[in-house]
């Protein structure tokens, strides 16, 4: 499955929107990566094991089942998560991409990526787990907004 959409930021021919910087916007994808429990509810657990410069490598915990990934960082651009193949998990990618189309209009680019075999059964699902994966990530972007403006990402 390939899937991806925008969560505009900033749009400056609306001035009831709160305007974010990018670095706030840079700010808020590293925190979602370094403590995800801010920004997902139901996970139960994180560890953040081999840490670098330019990346970190987790473990996810949600009830039971433990996922590992990587996420890679590039500084004030992009932010990506690789899950290797796990047992019962398909290899996938998660990318988000700061945009900036125009001056001060900013957009966050999600894309969605999976090795799984796609059968005709699975459309109802991906269409599921698709609007699931908009929600998540228009919550991400909501809760970035609300720590911004607390002043917790300056």
């Amino acid at each position: 499955m390939q899937f991806h959409h925008l969560v505009e930021i900033n749009d400056p021919l609306n001035p009831l929107i709160d305007t974010l910087t990018r670095a706030q916007v840079w700010r808020g994808l590293v925190l979602r990566a370094e403590q995800p429990g801010l920004f997902m509810p139901h996970l139960d657990g994180c560890e953040l094991s081999e840490r670098k410069t330019d990346s970190v490598t987790r473990v996810l915990q949600y009830g039971k089942v433990n996922i590992r990934d990587t996420v890679v960082f590039y500084p004030g651009k992009r932010v990506e998560y690789w899950v290797p193949q796990q047992p019962d998990i398909a290899a996938s990618k998660l990318t988000m991409s700061i945009e900036e189309p125009s001056e001060g209009h900013l957009l966050v680019r999600f894309e969605y990526e999976d090795s799984a075999e796609e059968a005709e059964v699975d459309a109802f699902y991906n269409e599921f787990r698709q609007s699931a994966y908009k929600e998540a990530d228009i919550d991400t972007i909501s809760l970035i907004r609300q720590l911004a403006s607390e002043g917790k990402l300056d």
